[in-house]
């Protein structure tokens, strides 16, 4: 039997079954501070950015000396 083109096409586009479920991507923090609820939260991202937070004005810097 002679297989048609549109007959190929929709075997491609068709669900076989023994194709490996697609892998959960593993949990990414937020890297929007927006959404980052609590302050633990912020400034354990912080530290794995290696930035400072909260961010202070150089006038609270000079302050704190």
């Amino acid at each position: 039997m002679e297989r048609s083109r549109a007959w190929r096409r929709t075997q491609a586009r068709r669900k076989h079954g023994n194709d490996k479920p697609a892998r959960r991507p593993e949990f990414k923090p937020e890297k929007n501070w927006k959404l980052m609820y609590t302050r633990a939260d912020k400034l354990a991202r912080a530290r794995q950015l290696g930035m400072s937070y909260p961010i202070s004005s150089t006038r609270q810097l000079l302050d704190q000396v």
